[in-house]
């Protein structure tokens, strides 16, 4: 199997509630910058921006 080197484990958080709802694998020689994207909160029962947070192991 292939190795993951690079990737790393993020959360995103709605910038609305502050609720983490997505855990996605983020490649951070590609993406430097933080990740910003629209999507469906559960908590707001909407699509709203979420941002890069947390970094996980």
């Amino acid at each position: 199997m292939a190795k993951k080197g690079s990737r790393m484990l993020v959360g995103l958080v709605c910038s609305v509630c502050s609720k983490q709802n997505y855990i996605v694998e983020k490649n951070k020689v590609n993406t430097p910058t933080a990740l910003k994207l629209k999507k469906y909160c559960n908590k707001c029962k909407k699509n709203t921006d979420h941002k890069e947070r947390k970094k996980l192991d």
